[in-house]
C-alpha cells in the first residue's frame, strides 16, 4: 500500500514538472531587433575597401619598443583596467544567478527535538522527535519573466566586456599619445640648448666685434637679451617634461619615476597606407557602439521583464522527508507533499502597468543614445581623417620653412661676418630659424598624434 502511494505520488511529480516544461517554453515580448541606422554607403567618398587599419593590432602600429613595453605595462597595472577587468567577473556571476533561477532549487533541513515531562519525584519522561526534509523549490517561467532577466544580465555581462575593451583601447591611444607627447617636450628642449649654445657663441663674438670696434655695444647687448631671452623657456619645458612623465607613470599603474624614451620625433614610423574600411565595419569594431547596443539589449529585456510582471507567476514547492519518534524507526517513516502557489496581480493603482510604461520609456531613450553614438563615431573617423592628412601636409611646409630657414641663416650668419649686413638681421635669422625648428617639431608629434587618434576612431588598439 505504501509503494502504491509513492509511485502515485511520483507519477502526480513527474507531471507537474511535464506542466511546468510545456508552460515555461511561452515567452512573450517583442524580441529585440538593432534600430534602422540609415548607414552611409562609405565613410569616405574617395575610399571604397573593407580592409580597415583597426585590424592590425596596436604593437604593429606601434613599433617603438619602449611605447610598446609602457602599453603592455599600462595593460597590465592600471588602475581603471583593473576595475573594468573585476566587473567583468562580477556581471559573470550575475549572470550565472539569473542562469539558476530558471531551474527548481533543492535543500535540506535536518532537525532533532526532545521535550521532558516531569511527573514528579524522579518521575520524566522524554518525547523525541527527529525529522530530515527536503524542500524542493521552483517558480514556474510561464510568460518568460525570469527569462527576460537573463537576457537583461547577460546583455549587462557583454556590456562589461565591451567597456572593458573600450577602456582598453582609450587606454592604448592614450599612453601612445602621452609618450609622443613627452619625446617632442625632450626634443624641443634639445632644440633649446642647442640655440643656447648657438647664442653664447653670438655673444661672444659680438663681444669681440665689440671691443675691435667693429660694431657698438648694442649689437652686443641685443645678443645677451636673445640668450636670457632662450634661456628662460628651459625651466618651463623641464617642468613640462617632469608632468608628462608623472602622466605616463600614472597611466602605467605606478608612482612617478624617471622613464626612459626611445626613438626620436622624426624617427618614429607611421603606417605607409590608412584604410578605414566600411561603415559597417565601425559598427562591428567599435566596442563603445557595441557597448551601447548592448544597454539597449538589456533595456528592450526589462520592458519583457515589466510586461511580464502583469500576468500570474505560479511557484511550486515540494518538501519529502523522514519523521519518527526513535531513530532506529528513522527510516521507515517517509512523508511528502507538494503544493502550488498562485500569485496573480489584481489591483495595484496602475503600479504595474506604470512600471512597464517607463521601461518602455528607459528603452526609447537607450534607442536615441545608441544612434548618438553611432553618429558621434562618424563624426570621430571623419575629424580624425581630416585632422590626419591635413597634419601630414602641415608637416610637409613646416619642413620646407625649417630647411629655408637654416639657408637662410647660414647666408645671415656669413655676411655679418663679412661687414655686408647688421647684426639685428643676424638675430631675425636665428629667430626664424628657432621658431622653424620648433613647429617642425610640433608638426611631427602632431602628425603622429593625429594617426593615434584615427586608429582608436577606428575601433583599434583592443585585441
Amino acid at each position: 500500500m505504501q509503494k502504491n502511494k509513492i509511485r502515485m505520488r511520483n507519477k502526480y511529480i513527474i507531471g507537474l514538472f511535464s506542466i511546468a516544461c510545456i508552460f515555461s517554453s511561452c515567452k512573450i515580448g517583442k524580441k529585440y531587433t538593432r534600430p534602422e541606422l540609415n548607414l552611409p554607403d562609405k565613410i569616405i567618398a574617395t575610399q571604397t575597401d573593407s580592409l580597415t587599419i583597426a585590424d592590425e593590432s596596436w604593437w604593429t602600429i606601434y613599433s617603438d619598443t619602449i611605447l610598446q613595453n609602457l602599453i603592455k605595462r599600462a595593460l597590465e597595472y592600471n588602475k581603471d583596467m583593473l576595475t573594468a577587468a573585476s566587473r567583468v567577473k562580477e556581471m559573470a556571476e550575475r549572470k550565472r544567478i539569473s542562469f539558476s533561477k530558471l531551474f527548481p532549487e533543492l535543500g535540506i533541513n535536518i532537525h532533532g527535538e526532545r521535550e521532558t515531562f516531569n511527573l514528579g519525584k524522579d518521575n520524566a519522561k522524554n518525547d523525541d522527535t527527529f525529522e530530515a526534509k527536503g524542500i524542493l523549490s521552483w517558480e514556474l517561467d510561464l510568460w518568460g519573466n525570469l527569462r527576460w532577466s537573463r537576457v537583461a544580465d547577460i546583455a549587462e555581462y557583454l556590456e562589461s566586456v565591451e567597456a572593458q575593451r573600450a577602456l582598453q583601447m582609450t587606454l592604448v591611444s592614450e599612453v601612445a599619445q602621452t609618450y609622443f607627447e613627452l619625446i617632442a617636450l625632450e626634443q624641443e628642449l634639445h632644440i633649446v640648448n642647442q640655440t643656447v649654445e648657438a647664442r653664447k657663441e653670438g655673444v661672444r663674438l659680438a663681444k669681440l666685434r665689440f671691443n675691435g670696434g667693429l660694431t657698438s655695444e648694442t649689437a652686443y647687448q641685443q645678443s645677451e637679451v636673445e640668450l636670457a631671452k632662450t634661456q628662460t623657456l628651459i625651466p618651463e619645458l623641464e617642468r613640462d617634461i617632469r608632468l608628462k612623465r608623472n602622466d605616463l607613470a600614472f597611466l602605467t599603474g605606478d608612482y612617478p619615476h624617471e622613464i626612459e624614451t626611445g626613438k626620436l620625433m622624426q624617427m618614429q614610423q607611421l603606417p605607409l597606407e590608412i584604410p578605414v574600411g566600411l561603415p559597417s565595419t565601425l559598427l562591428q569594431r567599435r566596442p563603445d557602439i557595441r557597448q551601447a547596443e548592448q544597454r539597449l539589449i538589456a533595456a528592450n529585456a526589462n520592458v519583457g521583464v515589466a510586461f511580464t510582471d502583469m500576468f500570474p507567476r505560479i511557484a511550486l514547492t515540494g518538501k519529502f522527508g523522514l519523521e519518527s519518534e526513535a531513530l532506529s524507526d528513522f527510516l521507515k517513516s517517509p512523508y511528502g507533499f507538494i503544493s502550488a502557489d498562485l500569485l496573480s496581480p489584481l489591483f495595484a493603482f496602475g503600479k504595474n502597468r506604470a512600471n512597464w510604461k517607463a521601461s518602455k520609456a528607459a528603452y526609447e531613450q537607450e534607442v536615441y543614445q545608441y544612434e548618438k553614438s553611432v553618429l558621434q563615431a562618424f563624426k570621430e573617423v571623419d575629424n580624425s581623417l581630416m585632422n590626419y592628412q591635413k597634419m601630414k601636409d602641415v608637416y610637409k611646409t613646416q619642413y620646407n620653412l625649417e630647411q629655408a630657414a637654416y639657408s637662410y641663416l647660414r647666408l645671415a650668419n656669413l655676411q655679418y661676418i663679412n661687414g655686408i649686413i647688421s647684426y639685428i638681421d643676424v638675430l631675425d635669422a636665428q629667430r626664424a630659424y628657432f621658431s622653424a625648428q620648433t613647429e617642425l617639431n610640433n608638426a611631427i608629434r602632431d602628425e603622429l598624434i593625429s594617426m593615434v587618434q584615427l586608429y582608436k576612431a577606428l575601433g583599434g588598439g583592443w585585441q
